[in-house]
């Protein structure tokens, strides 16, 4: 978190930790036998866990303030989930007035909240500000997280995303996403005139700005999987031009022009190198470039189209989409280009493959009747499972945790061929899917790595 200026206190969160302990062990001992508070996200469908977040305490008007507003961006990242359901502030009976007191545990069960989340927000002389937070188990009467942040005051938000991750992985087992930005094509003009500019945006869809100006068209932006970094494809007159552009410097360079490639490069999974699709001698096959040597290596040599490439997690493998068997279809090689087999052998064509960060899946656009839709597969092609469709929808991009997937959505808005983009969230199980609000119409988003 170096370079947003947050660090987390280690001396005091232990001591924080060591104080609710001594109270629990003092307290509570009789119920330490009780089940562990967890949800099962492996299921297909789960009921939202009931949680009651309360606004974080704080002195002077400026404390409490951010604090009911941490406490806002926790609800919204939770429920956004589809397994917390944040439990109405109005149903509360009590609400402690110090973070140092156990809570009555009794009139948080009477609204059949299963977990409790409290928090303290303080601001220092040095105007610095911590941030206290805990997690209660409500049935057991236990702590489950006690961890204490400190930052500039603007940072109130991205603490709250940490919190909310530190909430989601007690109770799941598994990393939270909500920590995260989303790199995506903001669109504007009519359709025969598109400005496409490169834009960014928390994963809640706040703290948006634009990277690009407009000037010149920006497509299929992807981010490093180790550190802040996108890569993406510009036009420089007529000829497409790849970049490298760093989040939190600035800094962008350009990698080089590549007449005829048709789609931007992605990273590796270590960022050291790129794997991209060029066209050469009107054929396109997959090519790697080394970031330091920028030594271009060509990984297939086949008449027909082979594109979209992505590495599998560890890098031993690559996933793409060819016509070699007559029409797209999704293959998987290893990463020297070697063992090209089709996994894919459903009805309809298949694009857009996207290795899941866990590893075990791979996302794709499928176009079969005239619909689209977005689906999963195992790695040998076995397990499909469609998502969710559309008239459009297309570019699925993982969370960092493998559970959620976010694409682009378009609708046609009128006989004379208007159309609006949008972006949207889904989770695994097909039944949590979300609207993500943009201001302009948006596309081929990409996923963040979790922020350092």
């Amino acid at each position: 978190m170096k370079s947003l200026g947050i660090r987390r206190t280690a001396g005091e969160m232990m001591s924080i930790a060591l104080v609710a302990t001594m109270v629990m062990a003092a307290v509570l001992a009789p119920r330490a036998a009780n089940a562990e508070l967890r949800i099962d996200i492996t299921r297909g469908s789960v009921e939202p866990l009931p949680i009651a977040v309360t606004d974080f305490l704080g002195q002077s008007g400026e404390e409490k303030q951010i604090g009911a507003q941490v406490a806002q961006v926790i609800k919204s990242d939770l429920e956004r989930s589809g397994l917390f359901k944040a439990i109405d502030q109005r149903a509360f009976i009590e609400v402690e007035s110090s973070l140092q007191t156990v809570p009555r545990f009794g009139n948080w069960r009477v609204i059949s909240a299963q977990a409790l989340s409290q928090g303290l927000v303080q601001i220092d002389s040095q105007n610095r500000l911590q941030v206290q937070f805990r997690l209660w188990d409500v049935v057991a009467e236990e702590q489950m997280v006690g961890q204490v942040y400190s930052t500039i005051p603007s940072n109130w938000r991205r603490i709250a995303h940490i919190i909310a991750d530190a909430i989601y992985k007690r109770i799941t087992g598994e990393d939270g996403y909500f920590d995260t930005r989303i790199v995506y094509i903001a669109e504007s003009g009519p359709q025969n005139a598109r400005i496409k500019r490169l834009a960014i945006m928390d994963q809640d869809g706040e703290n948006h700005h634009f990277l690009t100006d407009g000037k010149s068209l920006v497509l299929t932006p992807r981010f490093s999987p180790s550190r802040q970094e996108i890569t993406y494809m510009s036009y420089h007159g007529d000829i497409p031009r790849v970049y490298i552009f760093n989040i939190d410097t600035g800094r962008q360079e350009a990698l080089g022009d590549f007449p005829g490639m048709t789609f931007a490069p992605r990273f590796s999974p270590d960022g050291n190198s790129v794997i991209m699709s060029m066209a050469r001698s009107g054929n396109s096959d997959i090519f790697t470039m080394d970031l330091r040597t920028r030594k271009i290596q060509q990984l297939t040599n086949h008449s027909a189209i082979d594109t979209a490439p992505t590495y599998s997690p560890d890098g031993s493998q690559v996933t793409f989409e060819s016509d070699r068997s007559g029409r797209q279809q999704i293959y998987v090689m290893e990463s020297d280009g070697s063992r090209a087999r089709r996994i894919s052998f459903g009805r309809g064509r298949y694009a857009t493959p996207v290795w899941s960060p866990r590893g075990d899946l791979i996302a794709f656009t499928k176009i079969l009747g005239g619909e689209f839709y977005i689906g999963v597969m195992k790695t040998d092609g076995s397990g499909e499972r469609l998502l969710t469709q559309g008239f459009l929808v297309e570019s699925p991009t993982w969370a960092p945790n493998g559970r959620v997937i976010m694409f682009f959505r378009e609708t046609p808005t009128s006989k004379t061929g208007g159309k609006v983009s949008k972006l949207y969230s889904i989770d695994l199980t097909g039944f949590n899917e979300r609207e993500i609000i943009t201001p302009l119409d948006a596309s081929d988003p990409a996923w963040s790595p979790s922020i350092p």
